[in-house]
C-alpha cells in the first residue's frame, strides 16, 4: 500500500471511527451497542497502523522525511492516546477529541497528496533519524490531547474547572515536555553526528527551543501553584506554538535555506 490507497484507507478509518463513536455515545441508553462501538474505533486505528507498516516496508524506508509522512503518524498515534487515557482515568470523551484531530489531519493528506519518494539524504541516513522524529511525535500527540482536553475543560467549567479533569491535561503536559526535551537532545546529537555542531539557530531548531521554553512555563507556573483555569488556557494556547515548530516555520522566509527543508517534501 502507497499514497495511492491512502484515501481508501484514510475514509475507512475515519468511517470506523465515526460510526463507533455514534454507537459508544448512543450506548449511554442502548448498553449492547457499547461493544460494537469500541470495536469500530478500535479498527479504524488498527487499520491506521496497519497502513504505517505496510507503506514503511514499501518505501524501504522509516516513513519519516516528509510533513504528509509526520501527519500520518500523527493520525495513527494520537487515537491510541485517548483510548489509554480512558484506560488509565477513566475519561471517555478525550478519544472523541483525538479522533477528531486524527482526521483532520487524514483530510489534509487527502487534499493535499504527498510524492512517493524512496530516496533519503545522507543526513537522514542516521542512527539518530528515527529516534529524534519519533519522540518528538509521541511529544506533539501527548500535547495536542494536553490541549484538546484543556479546551474541554474550560468549556465545560467556564466557572471551575474539575480537578480530574485538569489532572488529565497537566499530565498529559507533563508527558509531552519529557518527550519535547528528549526530541531536543536527539536533535542535538544527530546535528553534531550530520553537520559538526550540535546547535546553529537554525530557524527549525529555534522554533523547537521556543515551544520547549513554552511548555516549561508551564511546569514553573504549575509548581508555584497559579490559578487553574489559567493553566488550562496556557495549556490550550501552548499548542499553537508546537503547530509552528512542525509545519508553520516551513513557511517563513528564513526557513527557505533551512538545513530541515527536507520535511517540506
Amino acid at each position: 500500500m502507497t499514497w495511492v490507497e491512502f484515501p481508501y484507507v484514510a475514509i475507512g478509518s475515519m468511517a470506523c471511527w465515526g460510526g463507533g463513536s455514534l454507537l459508544n455515545i448512543f450506548s449511554a441508553k442502548q448498553r449492547p451497542l457499547k461493544v460494537p462501538g469500541v470495536v469500530l474505533m478500535l479498527v479504524g486505528t488498527a487499520i491506521m497502523v496497519l497502513f504505517l507498516v505496510v507503506f514503511w516496508m514499501e518505501l524501504d524506508r522509516p516513513p519519516l522525511r516528509t510533513l504528509g509522512e509526520t501527519r500520518l503518524w500523527y493520525a495513527t498515534l494520537i487515537p491510541m492516546v485517548g483510548f489509554l487515557v480512558e484506560y488509565r482515568w477513566k475519561v471517555s470523551w478525550l478519544k472523541y477529541y483525538c479522533m477528531a484531530l486524527a482526521s483532520f489531519f487524514l483530510v489534509i493528506n487527502i487534499l493535499y497528496p504527498d510524492v512517493y519518494d524512496k530516496s533519503l539524504m545522507p543526513a537522514l541516513q542516521s542512527v539518530w533519524f528515527v529516534p529524534h522524529v519519533v519522540v518528538y511525535l509521541v511529544g506533539y500527540v501527548l500535547l495536542a490531547a494536553s490541549s484538546a482536553a484543556a479546551w474541554h475543560n474550560i468549556y465545560q467549567s467556564r466557572s471551575s474547572t474539575g480537578a480530574g479533569d485538569a489532572v488529565v491535561s497537566h499530565y498529559l503536559a507533563l508527558l509531552g515536555f519529557v518527550f519535547l526535551t528528549f526530541g531536543l537532545v536527539f536533535g542535538a546529537l544527530w546535528a553534531k553526528e550530520a553537520w559538526g555542531h550540535y546547535w546553529t539557530w537554525d530557524p527549525k531548531e529555534t522554533w523547537a527551543l521556543i515551544a520547549w521554553l513554552v511548555y516549561l512555563g508551564y511546569m514553573h507556573a504549575n509548581s508555584a501553584k497559579m490559578d487553574r483555569k489559567w493553566l488550562q488556557w496556557y495549556l490550550a494556547l501552548a499548542f499553537l506554538v508546537l503547530l509552528v515548530s512542525w509545519f508553520g516555520v516551513n513557511y517563513l522566509p528564513s526557513a527557505q535555506n533551512s538545513v530541515h527543508s527536507y520535511q517540506s517534501g
